[in-house]
């Protein structure tokens, strides 16, 4: 849940009805054929869907999507339960919480993934109020069956509240770990371009967060876009992200992977930007590879099914 980006959403409905965006209108070529693909077409998109030769980067059973992308259809038509269908039909085996458990308890939710084939591996929760709200966290996770745990989102001008949270997480971690469950923080782009006082929040965070007990889920376009903002990755983006990753003490073990567009840099759907994702998992390859648009280009449906084809499709 990427918390903290005002862009405009370019949302629809029905993937019978596709309602296009102001990024839809700037369009290339070849993010128009990944529209097609996923409505059907049977010739692939150029960008779309990769076809170089070699060994396939993403394992299947380790590509998941991020509730968040799913919202509108999650919250309006078609529904939650008809929703995480699709995406099982996709062939999606798994999903990263938000938005709650859609009037069911973590059991019942448990439940229904289970029936329609469908795994919760991971979640996107914020720091706890209390030890009572932390293990109740904890609890439904592991009801769940997760095996991840991940902070989606801080902020702050102030140093000390970076430490702070960082001294929480630490502890959150070590309790989650005694209840076998890994516990870790996702960037954004300001915690690559906020100053500090001669530090940026990401610095402050990977000196404090214990690597024996945190990890962090990389947002690749988050961590592109701090990169070309901060001037750091203006003219190698992959490289910043690929640096970031080599550098911190913390293991980067979960990937989020969205793309950008080059004509405004907004969010786009896998394929359909200039991030080259393939030279990023060659040098790190992580245990999850998280599907996410916070603002789908046509449809939530549509972004799952090209988000999903592009992994799938991606080799060395």
């Amino acid at each position: 849940m990427c918390f903290g980006f005002n862009g405009e959403a370019a949302l629809a409905q029905s993937l019978g009805a596709p309602r296009l965006s102001r990024r839809s209108a700037l369009r290339t070529a070849g993010a128009l054929g990944a529209g097609l693909l996923a409505a059907g077409a049977t010739a692939p998109a150029a960008h779309a869907t990769p076809r170089p030769a070699g060994r396939h980067l993403v394992p299947p059973g380790q590509i998941s999507i991020q509730l968040w992308t799913m919202r509108d259809a999650l919250e309006g038509e078609p529904g939650f339960d008809e929703t995480l269908r699709t995406l099982a039909e996709i062939g999606y085996p798994k999903v990263e919480q938000a938005l709650g458990y859609f009037g069911r308890t973590a059991g019942e939710l448990r439940s229904f993934y289970d029936s329609i084939g469908l795994s919760a591996t991971s979640s996107h929760d914020g720091v706890s109020d209390d030890e009572e709200a932390l293990q109740t966290k904890i609890d439904n996770a592991r009801t769940l069956g997760q095996s991840f745990l991940v902070v989606p989102y801080l902020d702050s001008p102030n140093r000390d509240d970076w430490k702070r949270w960082a001294e929480q997480m630490n502890h959150e971690a070590e309790v989650a770990r005694s209840a076998g469950l890994r516990y870790g923080y996702h960037n954004h782009a300001h915690e690559f371009t906020t100053d500090l006082g001669g530090v940026t929040p990401w610095q402050v965070l990977t000196a404090e967060l214990d690597p024996a007990l945190v990890h962090l889920e990389l947002d690749l376009y988050w961590a592109v876009r701090g990169g070309i903002e901060s001037g750091q990755g203006a003219d190698d983006p992959e490289g910043f992200a690929i640096d970031v990753i080599r550098t911190a003490p913390q293991a980067v073990l979960q990937y989020h992977v969205k793309d950008r567009h080059p004509e405004d840099g907004d969010m786009a759907d896998l394929g359909t930007g200039h991030i080259d994702f393939a030279r990023i998992f060659r040098a790190h390859a992580v245990l999850e590879y998280v599907v996410e648009n916070d603002t789908p280009d046509v449809t939530p449906e549509q972004t799952a099914d090209v988000g999903y084809r592009y992994l799938r499709a991606l080799k060395t």
